[in-house]
């Protein structure tokens, strides 16, 4: 197990806390959804990173996981940090109408993947 000291930076995480086809959901935010890939560390842009408010800024040395994502109105993709989730525990489905090009039934919180299907 890696460990940092007071002189050196926080190691970087190499595993993923979550799955693909898990069902998720936002921990400040009104939002859920299904992770469709993992990032191991954040692959977006800078100016998407720093338009996030400065106090609610992800650190970029963790998975970052893109979610076909849905909220009481609407649906869409997201993409969020591992330290911004948590693992849905209702066991309802995710409605987004993409789910079905990527993934066969929910099983436990977990959608299989459609390897017939897969882009």
């Amino acid at each position: 197990m890696e460990t940092s000291t007071p002189h050196s930076p926080a190691p970087v995480q190499s595993q993923a806390k979550f799955a693909i086809g898990q069902v998720v959901r936002h921990r400040f935010h009104p939002f859920r959804g299904v992770i469709y890939d993992v990032d191991p560390v954040f692959a977006n842009t800078e100016e998407w990173w720093l338009a996030i408010p400065e106090d609610k800024r992800p650190r970029k040395d963790q998975p970052f996981y893109h979610l076909l994502a849905e909220n009481e109105t609407t649906y869409y993709h997201a993409y969020v940090s591992e330290q911004n989730l948590l693992a849905d525990e209702t066991g309802e489905p995710v409605d987004h109408p993409e789910v079905a090009e990527y993934f066969d039934d929910l099983y436990d919180g977990c959608y299989r993947w459609d390897a017939i299907n897969r882009h």
